[in-house]
């Protein structure tokens, strides 16, 4: 891990108990830290027995989840965002990990920077030419914060519960050691399938989807 996330520390650790709609509960360790390269209120959940530290055996299983408050909170049907986190605390539970919750919503752009390319999506565009189209990247998301949380941690090695190829690409290259990659399941509906496709189709995300 690179000497730059020496100054990240961890902030404050409490248990939080998490229920779900369809009564999925489970308890997470809640982590804040100090320190992050963007100063946002970035948030790790720690699930089931990682292990975690430098002496530990084990290699924990990682999400990083972008915030979402249209899938997350209010079960918007346009993404896969809520299924996915649900999907994401189950499987990280089981096995023992950590889920990073990163507030860079809409890829980084923001809330109302988001529902202004969802209205964009509705006049043809898919959701990375709406995001160009706004004057932003495709993708803007950072994860040097991630490190930084994982450095705090004492998580050096992961496996990382993902489908999206630039998310390893980026903590590889941030001195993270991604051991395997582990693909989330396809959360695919009518009313998503055309962000689904557009997210393999221009950046990569290994999805398959039928039809």
């Amino acid at each position: 891990m690179s000497s730059a996330f020496v100054g990240t520390s961890v902030r404050t650790r409490v248990r939080i108990p998490l229920t779900f709609a369809d009564g999925y509960s489970t308890t997470a360790q809640a982590v804040t830290f100090d320190g992050l390269a963007d100063g946002r209120e970035h948030v790790a959940l720690v699930l089931g027995e990682p292990g975690l530290g430098p002496d530990a055996l084990g290699t924990p299983l990682v999400r990083l989840h972008s915030e979402c408050l249209t899938g997350d909170v209010f079960g918007s049907a346009r993404c896969d965002c809520g299924p996915q986190l649900r999907e994401a605390v189950e499987r990280i539970t089981a096995t023992g990990g950590i889920l990073l919750y990163l507030r860079q919503e809409g890829r980084g752009i923001g809330l109302y920077n988001k529902l202004d390319a969802y209205a964009l999506q509705d006049s043809g565009l898919d959701t990375y030419q709406a995001n160009t189209e706004l004057g932003f990247d495709e993708d803007a998301r950072d994860y040097t914060v991630a490190a930084q949380m994982l450095a705090a941690l004492g998580v050096g090695e992961l496996d990382l519960l993902t489908n999206n190829p630039d998310k390893v690409r980026q903590l590889t290259a941030l001195g993270v050691t991604v051991r395997d990659t582990v693909p989330t399941r396809v959360h695919a509906t009518p009313d998503n399938l055309r962000y689904l496709r557009a997210k393999a189709e221009r950046t990569g995300h290994t999805i398959r989807l039928v039809g």
